[in-house]
C-alpha cells in the first residue's frame, strides 16, 4: 500500500512539474514572439511593399480585404502611390476583423498568390471585386478562380492557401497590429506615425506631401 502511494505521489509531482514547465515555456515563447513583432515604423523582409526602398515616405496600411472602408480607400491609396511614385512606398499588412467571415480567406489567397510573385495582382483583383464576394458563402472558390485568371500553378496555390506558414503570417500580422493598439481598419501610418483617416484624396495627398517635405 505504501509503495503504491509513493508511486502515485511521485507520478503526481512529475505531472505537475511538467505542467509548470510547459506553462513557463509557453509564456517565454509568447514573450519572445511578442518582442519580435514589428511596429508600424519597422519594415521587415516579410512585408509586401509597393515602391522603392529609397522612398522618403513609407505608408503602412493595416487592412481587411472585406472591410467596406478599406474598399473605399483602395482607389485613393492606389492613386496616391502611383502619383507619388518617386517619393512614396506602400506597405500592406493584414488585419482581418473577426466580424468579416471572408477576410481571412482573402488574406490567404493574396499570400498564396504572393508565393508565386503575384501578391499585388491578387490584392488588386480582390479589392476591385469586393462587392462580388463579400457576402459569398464560398469565397475560397471565387479566389481560386482569381488565381486561375492570374495564371498561377493551382496545385501550389491550393497547398499554400492551406499551409500553416501562411496562416501563421496572418496571425502574426494581426498580433503586431494589436501590439500597436490597432482595433479598426483601415489604419494608416506615415513614416511610423499614425494618422487620422483623411476625408478626401486631396487631404491624403497633403499628408504625403508634408511628410516628404519634412524628410528633405
Amino acid at each position: 500500500m505504501n509503495t503504491k502511494r509513493i508511486i502515485f505521489w511521485l507520478c503526481f509531482v512529475v505531472v505537475v512539474g511538467l505542467i509548470i514547465w510547459g506553462m513557463i515555456a509557453a509564456g517565454k515563447k509568447s514573450a519572445d514572439i511578442n518582442a519580435s513583432l514589428p511596429l508600424p515604423d519597422q519594415i521587415t523582409s516579410s512585408d509586401w511593399i509597393r515602391g522603392s526602398a529609397s522612398s522618403t515616405v513609407t505608408l503602412v496600411e493595416y487592412s481587411d480585404f472585406q472591410c467596406p472602408a478599406c474598399g473605399a480607400y483602395f482607389p485613393l491609396v492606389e492613386r496616391l502611390v502611383k502619383e507619388n511614385a518617386t517619393t512614396t512606398r506602400l506597405v500592406y499588412r493584414h488585419f482581418p476583423l473577426p466580424q468579416h467571415a471572408n477576410a481571412i480567406p482573402a488574406s490567404l489567397a493574396s499570400e498564396a498568390a504572393g508565393k508565386q510573385g503575384k501578391f499585388w495582382e491578387m490584392y488588386d483583383m480582390i479589392f476591385s471585386t469586393q462587392k462580388d464576394w463579400e457576402a459569398s458563402t464560398d469565397s475560397a472558390k471565387i479566389f481560386s478562380g482569381y488565381a486561375q485568371k492570374l495564371g498561377l500553378d493551382m496545385t501550389k496555390y491550393a497547398a499554400d492557401v492551406a499551409s500553416k506558414e501562411i496562416k501563421d503570417k496572418i496571425t502574426a500580422s494581426v498580433a503586431a497590429g494589436q501590439k500597436a493598439g490597432i482595433n479598426s481598419t483601415p489604419t494608416f501610418y506615415v513614416n511610423g506615425k499614425k494618422i487620422q483617416n483623411p476625408n478626401s484624396y486631396e487631404e491624403f495627398n497633403k499628408i504625403i506631401d508634408d511628410a516628404a517635405a519634412t524628410k528633405n
